[in-house]
């Protein structure tokens, strides 16, 4: 029974810690503009400050922090997401990209 308990708190804390592998890439400069349809497109929430903009969604179409991209005023947007992908776009860093087949 032990063993039984252990292995379910170890699942938890492990799907728990699925957040904290989160890649971190550098995109092209991105107008506030661009961002903000790029953000509506993909179901995120944009917003905006003195020192940037930026944008998050849950990487299916919906506002969270999952997969986001920030801005500061005229320098490259970094883009954070879940997983090992490598966003090459603001499109492809809020949401998640299907497979490819092979």
């Amino acid at each position: 029974m032990r063993h039984l308990i252990s292995l379910l708190i170890l699942t938890g804390i492990l799907a728990q810690s699925g957040a904290a592998f989160a890649e971190e890439s550098t995109l092209p400069k991105t107008n506030a503009e661009q961002l903000k349809s790029a953000c509506a497109k993909a179901g995120g929430k944009f917003s905006q400050d003195a020192k940037g903009y930026g944008c998050g969604t849950d990487c299916h179409g919906g506002p969270s922090t999952d997969c986001t991209v920030y801005c500061p005023i005229d320098q490259k947007c970094t883009a954070q997401v879940i997983g090992a992908r490598r966003p090459r776009s603001v499109a492809e860093a809020l949401t998640k990209q299907e497979g490819h087949r092979r």
